[in-house]
């Protein structure tokens, strides 16, 4: 079986068929076989006896919304530049080229500013 668009499964007895364009596999979609390149190949009745098209609508599930900040990242001691608080999270990004060293990002962990040094 395998997952076509809005939830369809699809099942091919012995036989796929791929896209005359492009060679990617043609998948059955409303009454078509359709290729992600744009191709489309309406289903003749022969082909309609190969795949078993079925709605699966699985169950809906819950995601949970977290609503407190959640400390993860490293803290260091160094000043708030915008409210002088002593505490601050910190992270690391390559935003230059890869020969010079990293950006350092800031956030305070009272007032939540965030700022950025170079080293």
């Amino acid at each position: 079986m395998f997952g076509g668009a809005s939830g369809i499964l699809w099942e091919a007895s012995d036989t796929m068929e791929f896209c005359p364009r492009c060679g990617s596999l043609l998948i059955p979609h409303e009454g078509n076989l359709e290729c992600k390149c744009g191709y489309v190949r309406a289903l003749q009745e022969e082909d309609k006896e190969k795949y078993n098209l079925e709605e699966h609508i699985g169950k809906k599930r819950e995601i949970p919304v977290i609503e407190e900040d959640i400390a993860t990242m490293p803290r260091v001691k160094v000043e708030c530049r915008k409210c002088k608080n002593g505490e601050a999270y910190y992270w690391m990004l390559q935003t230059r080229a890869g020969d010079e060293p990293a950006t350092k990002f800031f956030r305070c962990t009272k007032c939540k500013y965030t700022w950025r040094e170079y080293d």
